[in-house]
């Protein structure tokens, strides 16, 4: 073996070691939390433009359909109670409450290194949704979703670098007593992830067995009010500009138990929003502020996320489309609207009209992730898994997304440039009298994780080389990925004897 050649070996096999060498969270390319106010869809302008709109909708239009409790909170506030039976907010009323409205949320995981503060440009990817079926990739087939579905997802995303939380992002279809649904939804999601869960409530009457079994997974009430790591996803309103009467009703009882709360405000534009992309922000926006009173007449300064959720729509066939460019700029402004509010948002990314993992998925996932990442949004709902219009969720896609969030996460992370990054110094070195080439030197092989994201599942060989191993299927890789992962016990399964007080107590399902 010649000199050359065994300095290309030796590079190559530095390179491997230090490939396969564990690394720390804080010396990875991307992590939870990295910020990025790169991406403005909106003008400074437009923003002010889009904030008097909502703002005229609130005191002109307002709500109807508010619970008697509801009723009482808001106009205790100065909200204002109509001969038609709706609320209307006046502008002072909105601006009392985004005083007093929590600006800095953290959503805390059941271990703390997966706690995430929701501040700022901060960003994060999850799942979420209510998808009813699961895509069998193998049979291209839909079938009703199961709890032992979604807790599978969950110990997926458990194992997944780039999934930082875990709101519910299928309903179990297998279990038609609602409060046994909503029950067994907390359980298989907290059994399966240590990081933070979003659930809904079915009615308001489960919110009690909710913190019943959250209080024992924790260790009691106390311990619970200190960390609560399940958030509750609350459809608080009916797009066009109606309260959920009984969505409301959940949300007055989560919020005194301490529990974290998610204002989704789901419309379709073209159905239940304006067709424009300005006009579904607006409503959007709009019915979210609504939220912000809500919330902060019941608890000043009780933790919530302002969940602007607008969704595109074919006008052709009435179709969702999730996976469209103008789904990608609501979802961009939306994460602008929360910065000039100065609060915690998120809003859907990532989700697909395709039915199986293939390139069309692959294009609109990326397209809506990049841009919501690279505008800041601190929570990136339905980032991956989700096919169909969020019909169906595919644990092969979960993996996949893993990827796809991984690059967008280094887009979001930008470019650092300094005098140790423009390398004029490698460039000296390596060029007057060096190797002439930058492979295996030192600067190099210390950034390779630093600097650089390498997909977990898809490959990069050559031709040559891919044929050479099989050629190698990207579905098929994910298949094989998700079967070894839940070959294994679940890493946030509960304590044997918390598990059987549960069971006592409840009438869990999985089994």
């Amino acid at each position: 073996m010649t000199a050359k050649s065994s300095r290309r070996s030796g590079g190559r096999a530095a390179r491997k070691a230090l490939r396969e060498a564990p690394v720390a969270m804080e010396a990875r390319s991307v992590r939870p939390g990295m910020e990025s106010a790169t991406l403005k869809v909106l003008s400074d302008e437009q923003i002010n433009m889009i904030h008097e709109a909502a703002i005229e909708a609130l005191e002109t239009i307002g709500f109807a359909d508010a619970p008697q409790s509801g009723v009482d909170h808001m106009v205790r506030v100065g909200c204002i109670l109509g001969d038609d039976d709706r609320i209307r907010i006046p502008r002072a009323v909105v601006e009392d409450a985004l005083s007093k409205a929590c600006k800095d949320v953290t959503l805390y995981g059941r271990d703390p290194k997966h706690d995430m503060h929701l501040n700022g440009h901060r960003v994060h990817f999850g799942t979420a949704g209510a998808a009813v079926s699961l895509v069998d990739v193998e049979t291209e087939e839909y079938r009703d979703c199961g709890v032992q579905d979604l807790h599978d997802a969950a110990k997926i995303a458990d194992r997944l670098d780039n999934i930082h939380f875990l709101q519910r992002p299928m309903v179990c279809r297998d279990i038609p007593d609602n409060f046994e649904m909503d029950m067994n939804s907390i359980y298989a999601t907290v059994s399966g992830t240590t990081k933070h869960v979003g659930v809904s409530f079915t009615e308001p009457d489960y919110v009690d067995g909710g913190f019943d079994m959250l209080h024992m997974v924790a260790g009691g009430e106390e311990e619970w009010r200190a960390r609560p790591f399940v958030s509750n996803s609350n459809c608080f309103v009916v797009p066009p500009m109606k309260f959920a009467t009984e969505s409301c009703e959940v949300m007055e009882k989560v919020i005194e138990g301490g529990m974290p709360v998610l204002l989704l405000s789901a419309g379709m534009a073209g159905a239940t929003t304006p067709s424009t992309v300005a006009g579904a922000v607006v409503q959007s926006v709009a019915e979210c502020l609504a939220g912000i009173v809500y919330v902060n007449a019941v608890k000043p300064g009780a933790p919530a996320i302002m969940g602007t959720w607008p969704f595109g729509l074919d006008l052709r066939s009435g179709a969702m489309t999730g996976g469209s460019g103008e789904q990608a700029l609501q979802t961009a402004a939306c994460a602008q609207m929360h910065k000039f509010y100065g609060l915690p948002g998120g809003a859907p990314a990532g989700m697909t009209d395709a039915k199986l993992p293939d390139m069309q998925a692959g294009w609109e996932a990326m397209a809506s992730n990049v841009m919501g990442g690279l505008s800041g949004l601190n929570m990136v709902y339905e980032s991956a898994g989700m096919h169909a219009s969020l019909l169906g969720f595919c644990h092969e896609s979960l993996i996949l997304g893993d990827d796809i969030i991984g690059h967008a996460l280094r887009c979001v992370r930008g470019i650092e440039v300094d005098d140790v990054t423009m390398a004029l110094d490698q460039m000296r070195e390596v060029c007057l009298g060096g190797p002439g080439h930058y492979l295996g030197t030192d600067a190099t092989l210390a950034r390779m994780e630093s600097d650089y994201v390498y997909p977990k599942t898809a490959e990069r060989l050559s031709p040559k080389e891919w044929a050479e191993v099989g050629k190698p299927n990207l579905v098929k890789a994910a298949t094989k990925k998700k079967e070894e992962i839940l070959s294994e016990p679940s890493r946030a399964a509960l304590d044997p004897a918390l598990d059987q007080e549960i069971r006592a107590k409840f009438k869990i399902h999985l089994g």
